[in-house]
C-alpha cells in the first residue's frame, strides 16, 4: 500500500469505528464489532474491511447487517472525509483474533502441564522442608528428622 492509501485506510477505520460506536438501526448488528483492518486498493475503488464480532453466535447476522448498511456507512464516511473518490465498502469476517486466543489458551495449557510434570518429577522438592515446617526437626548434621505425630 502506498502512503496515501494507508492514510485513507487509517482515517476510514477511525471514522467507521466512531459511527459503529454510535450504533446502527439494523437489529442484525449485535455484540461487540471491532474493525481489525482496512485494505484499500491503489485505485481507490474498493476498501475491504475486516471485522471481528463477539459473541461468535452473532457473526453471520452482523456481517449481513454491515453489508446491507454499507451504503449508509459510505455516505457517513463521505461527510467526514475530504476525498473525491470514496471506495466501495466490502465487509469480511476476521477470525484471526479467535485463532490467536485459541493459540494462547493452548500455550497456557502446555505451560500448566509442564509445571505439573516438573513438580511431580522432582519428588525431593515435596519432601524438602523448611525449619518452620512443624512435621520435621533439623538435626545437627543438617538433615531433617520427622517428629512423631
Amino acid at each position: 500500500m502506498s502512503r496515501r492509501t494507508e492514510r485513507i485506510a487509517s482515517t476510514m477505520q477511525r471514522q467507521l469505528q466512531t459511527v459503529l460506536a454510535r450504533g446502527l438501526q439494523d437489529p442484525r448488528i449485535k455484540g461487540m464489532v471491532t474493525l481489525t483492518r482496512i485494505r484499500v486498493t491503489e485505485d481507490l475503488t474498493t476498501a475491504v474491511i475486516s471485522v471481528s464480532v463477539y459473541p461468535a453466535k452473532s457473526e453471520s447476522a452482523t456481517i449481513h447487517g454491515l453489508r446491507a448498511a454499507s451504503g449508509f456507512l459510505r455516505r457517513e464516511l463521505a461527510r467526514s472525509m475530504a476525498i473525491k473518490k470514496l471506495p466501495q465498502l466490502q465487509f469480511e469476517l476476521d477470525s484471526s483474533l479467535k485463532r490467536e486466543a485459541g493459540v494462547l489458551a493452548a500455550l497456557d495449557r502446555v505451560r500448566a502441564e509442564r509445571q505439573a510434570r516438573e513438580s511431580s518429577d522432582d519428588p525431593g522438592a515435596a519432601l524438602d522442608a523448611s525449619p518452620d515446617d512443624p512435621q520435621t526437626t533439623p538435626t545437627p548434621d543438617g538433615t531433617d528428622q520427622e517428629r512423631p505425630a
